[in-house]
């Protein structure tokens, strides 16, 4: 398939630059993926949506202050790195800018310890792609106290206001550090909002996928089938797994919420296969497009993504292309809210 079957025209006005005082307030557009009917709700309708016995699955990431902005030790030019990976002790994968000018052995600082010294220091120790760069920090301290203090919020490149609350761009549920970006389907949630969905009969399990460079790279090929996955870390624990498993045998949905999720849980399909589903961690570079058959993912629950980005792609291929291009066109022509901190989509 080519990429550009997942292209589209977004009026720039449509893309949020910032959340909404309320985390439940955004809009809700519904896509029945067999019919292609679409409707249009408020978020909150999506308790009426979920039935007792559905499993709702959540990405429970929480995101690194990843970007930092600092200076070559020699020049004093300006630098900026997001921390993509952690690979050995203090060793990353980083995106670096400007790439062309941080060679390897380049130095570079971070902050000031009060007399002139850096509080962070780092030196380029390998140069890959794209503005790849493998880092090692050189520190006095703790290394996540210095980046809290150092670090800002990795926000994507098409927002471009400032964001004075850090945890608007985590969710409510947040627990293992590790993302270079957040799950943002999972923003739109507040704890009385879960709760009230727990009250229904709606049960709540945890994955974890830490959001890495895949998300920052544009697709360089024309035909999707040639593109490859960066690997990206992920965690289902043995409760999780239990509670898929019971979802399963008593007809209740597996609800993903976010593509984070549902990659996760398709990875976990495809190791397990014919067996039963168990806790498991590892690496996964699954790329999910139409002609897929999804295993465990029944709904999904997702924001409105770039054009030819390949989470588009997954949301084509549990709802199938046509439907969801003539969706997101109902989308802007409805003037919803798109990307980060936009609106959200439920496909059933």
């Amino acid at each position: 398939m080519n990429v550009n079957q997942f292209d589209f025209e977004l009026p720039e006005s449509l893309i949020a630059q910032t959340p909404l005082a309320e985390r439940t307030a955004s809009r809700l557009l519904s896509l029945e993926r067999h019919t292609g009917k679409v409707g249009h709700h408020s978020f909150r309708e999506l308790a009426d949506m979920l039935h007792p016995g559905d499993t709702l699955v959540l990405n429970n990431t929480r995101v690194l202050p990843a970007r930092l902005l600092g200076v070559k030790a020699d020049t004093g030019a300006k630098v900026e790195l997001l921390l993509l990976k952690q690979l050995e002790g203090d060793r990353w994968e980083t995106l670096a800018k400007p790439a062309k000018r941080l060679k390897l052995g380049t130095e570079l600082a971070f902050g000031d310890d009060g007399t002139g010294s850096p509080l962070l220091r780092a030196t380029i120790v390998s140069e890959g792609e794209m503005g790849g760069r493998e880092i090692e920090f050189h520190y006095d301290g703790i290394f996540q106290e210095l980046l809290d203090r150092l670090g800002e919020m990795p926000l994507p490149p098409y927002i471009k206001e400032r964001l004075d609350d850090r945890e608007r761009y985590q969710t409510v549920y947040a627990k293992h550090e590790g993302s270079a970006a957040a799950p943002t389907a999972g923003l739109h949630f507040d704890e009385p909002f879960l709760e009230q969905l727990r009250l229904k009969g709606v049960r709540i399990a945890y994955v974890t996928l830490h959001v890495g460079l895949g998300t920052f790279r544009p697709m360089s090929v024309e035909l999707i089938e040639e593109h490859t996955m960066h690997s990206e870390y992920y965690e289902l624990s043995a409760e999780t797994a239990k509670i898929l498993s019971e979802t399963r045998e008593q007809g209740g949905r597996i609800v993903a919420v976010g593509t984070t999720s549902a990659r996760t849980l398709e990875t976990v399909a495809q190791r397990f296969a014919d067996e039963s589903i168990g806790a498991c961690s590892g690496w996964t570079d699954i790329f999910i497009y139409p002609g897929y058959k999804f295993q465990l993912v029944d709904a999904l629950l997702t924001n409105f993504h770039l054009p030819k980005s390949t989470l588009v792609m997954l949301v084509s291929a549990l709802a199938g292309q046509e439907a969801v291009m003539k969706a997101y066109k109902e989308a802007i022509q409805q003037e919803y809210r798109f990307f980060s901190f936009g609106d959200a989509m439920f496909i059933y």
